[in-house]
């Protein structure tokens, strides 16, 4: 996603890309750490993989931040994703700060730094480090997995939440 900005962004002159299609039907793995089988799923999806051919070319350059959603009170940043039973669990979470679904979203940590913050009230980090100075009220926990069924660590997220109040 954040590839795809910089590509829309960024005037064409400023760097050239080439294919990493081959002759061959094996499909060329990319230095962003693609496993052969990624790369063989989009090889069979029809999806053409690309490598920037003068990678030097972007350095220094800055892509504007991704503002989000103005309902978004919470941005949950996490590697993993709240479904099923997590999402109840996070759903709870939200009620006890008076917060419904509507009003979170989920962004892998990897994306972060791609995204303002400005207009965001919560940031709860879940199984991953807080590394921004942030202006929002902030939670740091284990992974949601590793939250629910634990009492200590579903205590210790609660009075990180009424530090606030």
């Amino acid at each position: 996603m954040l590839l795809y900005f910089l590509l829309v962004s960024a005037p064409m002159s400023f760097f050239s890309v080439r294919s990493n299609k081959t002759n061959t039907n094996k499909p060329k793995v990319t230095p962003l750490d693609m496993s052969q089988t990624h790369a063989q799923y989009l090889q069979e999806m029809g999806i053409s993989q690309w490598d920037l051919s003068h990678p030097e070319r972007l350095v220094g350059y800055e892509s504007e931040l991704i503002p989000l959603s103005s309902d978004c009170k919470l941005l949950l940043v996490s590697p993993e994703k709240p479904q099923e039973d997590l999402a109840v669990m996070f759903e709870r979470v939200l009620k006890s700060i008076k917060l419904d679904l509507s009003q979170a979203l989920h962004l892998q940590p990897q994306h972060l730094p791609a995204v303002d913050l400005s207009s965001v009230e919560w940031v709860w980090f879940a199984g991953c480090d807080s590394a921004h100075e942030l202006k929002a009220k902030t939670l740091q926990s284990p992974l949601l997995s590793d939250i629910n069924g634990n009492n200590q660590h579903r205590r210790d997220l609660w009075q990180q939440i009424c530090a606030y109040d």
